[in-house]
């Protein structure tokens, strides 16, 4: 394994989770659905916490959290980017559109973000030692978090669409109400969506 990648990793999954603060602040700002307000609130503070286990991670493997790479710089302006686009269609007025603009982004980084920390899931499964350890924990303890707030957040995405679609939406989504935390309930969910329309 090549531990310069690893340490890029995790400086860079630290970036996307800081920009995920920003992320969620903002689609707080465009969020008009009541359960959605709510869920978003606690991955807001879920992702702040997973900026503060990351935070710890590196201290632990003796990484510089602050440490800019070029790989940390794209990842920082990626973030921008979804937050520019926020608040550009909160700009426009139409809440509705707004509103999903909001939950494409959230989707796009909560896609990202379940990437990482899939990935930084294989990695502590070949670091040992202390290393391993913290990479261990820190991924137990958020891996489950990321789940729900991607395959979540595309439920969200998906009915808020089909609402300003004007066709039939579940509201709060399937995924939400039948707690839906990996591809294959997803893939479930989405089969019964299909069979329903």
């Amino acid at each position: 394994m090549k531990i310069a990648q690893v340490e890029e990793l995790i400086l860079q999954s630290l970036e996307h989770e800081m920009g995920g603060v920003k992320i969620y602040q903002t689609a707080l700002e465009c969020a008009q659905n009541e359960d959605l307000l709510e869920e978003w609130g606690k991955y807001h503070e879920e992702t702040q916490k997973h900026v503060d286990i990351l935070r710890d991670v590196c201290t632990q493997m003796h990484y510089d959290p602050d440490e800019e790479t070029p790989g940390r710089k794209i990842t920082r302006e990626k973030g921008e980017a979804l937050v520019a686009a926020m608040e550009a269609a909160l700009e426009e007025g139409d809440e509705e559109a707004a509103q999903c603009v909001a939950c494409e982004s959230v989707v796009i980084a909560e896609l990202v973000d379940h990437t990482n920390w899939q990935l930084i899931g294989e990695a502590a499964k070949h670091l040992e030692g202390p290393d391993g350890k913290a990479l261990k924990e820190a991924y137990q303890e958020v891996e489950d978090q990321e789940d729900e707030h991607f395959y979540h957040s595309k439920g969200w995405l998906r009915e808020l669409s089909l609402e300003a679609l004007g066709l039939k939406a579940v509201l709060p989504p399937p995924e939400e109400t039948k707690k839906v935390k990996s591809a294959m309930e997803a893939a479930k969910v989405e089969q019964s969506r299909r069979k329903s329309r």
